[in-house]
């Protein structure tokens, strides 16, 4: 898989003492367990943190693992539904620490934000959230995991993994779910769709499939795109350089 260059492409490195890219096949019963490195959907939601807009959808390119890969396991009392609380069990990631190169595209099933689409604008704005650790709060896969956001250039630095011979494989492994409003497949119009892959690690390097191009899905259900109320998000106002939102 060739990396490819994009004019808005956005780097940046993420920080944190634990983290929990859950396997969805763990939740049964309460117990969580986490993947050994992140799936492009929690990499994609940390993207939403730095900033979101309806009018891009972020492709999420690349991550490199910078320190060792290891787990912690703590007792919880999470809220039971029905009342009370329960003892689980969760398996963290800790002390974690990626390198991510992302870029955006336009989001073509929302032809109403089509005089929003600004290349520069959008670019120069993530830049500007990078720098500033975010929009809103950071996550590394759930809330309980705080994470920190600061620029970077992709690839520089000392990774855990730079002399780690061979290929690691991850096997079968969850990559995200493509909702309505991005759906790029015809076959995928109207449904929400779960994406699954195979991912490989080369010296601390994932290069990440489009989610048009897993190789795995499942159609869970039917669904419309959510439209937003007249007015909002026409990009005609927000960020004018120098300003704040």
């Amino acid at each position: 898989m060739e990396h490819k260059n994009f004019r808005n492409t956005v780097e940046f490195q993420v920080s944190g003492d634990y983290a929990l890219f859950s396997d969805p096949v763990t939740r049964v019963g309460g117990e969580k367990f986490s993947y050994p490195i992140p799936t492009y959907e929690a990499l994609k939601g940390i993207l939403h943190s730095i900033l979101w807009k309806p009018t891009i959808i972020w492709i999420v390119d690349e991550v490199r693992v910078m320190k060792p890969i290891q787990t912690e396991t703590k007792a919880v009392r999470p809220v039971i539904y029905s009342g009370g609380n329960d003892l689980s069990y969760y398996t963290y990631l800790k002390d974690v620490s990626y390198q991510v190169r992302a870029h955006f595209v336009w989001n073509l099933n929302r032809p109403e934000f089509e005089h929003d689409r600004n290349e520069n604008k959008y670019h120069n704005m993530a830049k500007r959230m990078i720098a500033r650790g975010g929009r809103r709060d950071i996550f590394l896969g759930t809330r309980e995991c705080q994470g920190y956001v600061e620029p970077c250039v992709f690839g520089e630095g000392k990774g855990a993994y730079d002399e780690a011979p061979g290929e690691l494989d991850f096997g079968f492994m969850y990559h995200g779910i493509t909702y309505a409003d991005e759906a790029e497949l015809a076959e995928d119009k109207g449904q929400m769709t779960v994406r699954f892959w195979r991912p490989k690690m080369e010296k601390g390097y994932i290069r990440f499939c489009p989610p048009a191009e897993c190789p795995e899905k499942r159609h869970i259900h039917a669904m419309e795109i959510k439209k937003f109320p007249a007015g909002r998000f026409s990009g005609s106002e927000e960020f004018q350089e120098g300003g704040e939102e």
